[in-house]
């Protein structure tokens, strides 16, 4: 077993790190400060085809696997930029993923293509207020029309909604009261995101306020038909194809982000000098960060293995969780040694380490919760009983 990058992978770290070297910590802190859409940095990315990595080459895709995204992902958060970097391309890696699988040909050239190229943006619309992490209790109903579809309901922390043109949206087309399992009853819809029948209110947050994070009111919104993706019905399997890939995309971004965490800390022990010596020469500061360093590694190659067992079509669901919940912990770990190393400068936003800090609580709470994951593991690997 090889556990190394090829030369391949090695490749799209390398290039991938070249883009990021363009926009530096004054950049970063602006788009946070002013909460901007780091909209050079996504063009940069565009133009570079990272875009789309992992879609069809035939529509001018990368063709690429989970496992090649999961290293550009990681490699644009360890570049600085974090989470505002990460969240700004994420959704074109697993957000689409639907409809490669499930699309018809033409939907793919229609939607895809612009996606590829930057020309358009999406937003993902599947949280709802009253539903939370039980998807199957949305509420957001599409009634079927002689033309298509009429859309009526919210969204919650639908992200770049403020920026996107389209929306993945999940609707219940069935009521979960009148379909034999709660699972069913559900579509996914690719649309116009229509803003005279659709009002976005961005959401002030903690951290990441480059990429905004929305409450999206539905009214009488019109889908057309074409616009569905496969079965109505079947929306929940569909989404269900992007769910691996995004819980293993956030695990590394989260690594990324602690392991530029760490080098800045390491960087300010070594220079940072007091009672005439530096304080990297002690153990106190040195034993936290060696402590994260590992942590970080582990999460890194649990990512990298369940990658790897998805893009081989094996069952990947334990491995996939395990890496959204490592990546966080050791990602939270890390921005915190960061912080204290530094001492009162890390409470400062001269050295950039409390907006790590500030962003690196999201993989701590999304795309699903800890407790869900290990209850999801209880179940699936230790044959618990399911407990909720």
């Amino acid at each position: 077993m090889d556990v190394r990058l090829s030369e391949e992978q090695q490749a799209i770290e390398d290039g991938v790190a070249r883009v990021c070297a363009q926009f530096d910590d004054e950049y970063w802190s602006k788009c946070d400060q002013e909460a901007r859409f780091p909209e050079e940095f996504y063009r940069a990315m565009a133009e570079g085809g990272w875009l789309g990595i992992t879609m069809p080459e035939e529509l001018g895709g990368g063709g690429l696997g989970v496992t090649e995204a999961a290293i550009m992902m990681h490699a644009v958060t360890k570049a600085g930029g974090g989470f505002s970097a990460a969240s700004a391309i994420h959704i074109n890696l697993f957000g689409p993923h639907p409809i490669v699988v499930h699309g018809t040909e033409e939907q793919k050239r229609r939607w895809l293509t612009p996606l590829i190229e930057g020309r358009e943006k999406a937003a993902f619309g599947v949280t709802e207020p009253n539903a939370g992490l039980d998807t199957t209790s949305i509420e957001t109903f599409a009634r079927r029309t002689n033309e298509g579809y009429v859309v009526r309901g919210r969204k919650i922390w639908t992200t770049t909604a403020q920026e996107a043109d389209k929306i993945l949206l999940l609707t219940r087309t069935t009521t979960k009261a009148e379909s034999k399992k709660p699972t069913d009853g559900m579509t996914l819809f690719y649309t116009d995101l229509d803003r005279s029948k659709v009002e976005v209110r961005r959401i002030p947050k903690m951290g990441r306020a480059a990429v905004d994070s929305n409450t999206v009111f539905i009214d009488d919104l019109f889908v057309p038909g074409e616009d569905r993706i496969g079965e109505e019905g079947k929306g929940f399997r569909y989404l269900l194809d992007g769910l691996n890939p995004e819980r293993i995309l956030i695990g590394l971004e989260a690594v990324g982000l602690g392991r530029n965490a760490v080098d800045r800390a390491a960087i300010y022990a070594r220079e940072r000098k007091v009672f005439g010596r530096f304080i990297g020469q002690n153990q106190g500061i040195q034993h936290p960060l060696a402590d994260c360093w590992a942590q970080l590694e582990a999460a890194f190659w649990m990512g990298m293995r369940a990658a790897a067992l998805y893009d081989s079509k094996q069952p990947c669901g334990a491995e996939a969780n395990a890496t959204k919940l490592l990546g966080g912990r050791a990602a939270f770990e890390a921005c915190t040694q960061a912080v204290l190393t530094h001492g009162g400068m890390g409470y400062a936003k001269e050295y950039h380490v409390e907006r790590l800090f500030r962003e690196c609580m999201f993989a701590r709470i999304a795309p699903v919760t800890e407790q869900l994951i290990l209850s999801f593991i209880a179940e699936k690997v230790l044959d618990l009983p399911k407990s909720y």
